[in-house]
C-alpha cells in the first residue's frame, strides 16, 4: 500500500497524518478520497468508520466502493 508523501520519524515509524487534514489535500495523493467532499476532515472520517489511521480509512473507502 503506497504511503504517499509520508516519511519516517526519528524512531523509524511513519509519520501519522493529522486529524485536521482536509480531504481536498489528501485527494492529490490518494484516489480513494475522490467521492468525499473536500472540506471534510480526516478526523471526521476516522470517527465515522471507527478507525485510527489514514490507511484504515482508505481501506474502508475502498470497501464501500465495491
Amino acid at each position: 500500500m503506497a504511503l504517499g508523501k509520508h516519511t519516517r520519524t526519528s524512531q523509524g515509524t511513519f509519520r501519522r497524518e493529522r486529524a485536521d487534514s482536509l480531504v481536498k489535500n489528501l485527494k492529490k495523493e490518494y484516489p480513494e478520497f475522490e467521492m468525499i467532499h473536500g472540506s471534510t476532515k480526516l478526523g471526521t472520517l476516522k470517527e465515522k468508520f471507527g478507525v485510527d489511521s489514514l490507511n484504515k480509512v482508505r481501506e474502508e473507502l475502498r470497501r464501500q466502493k465495491k
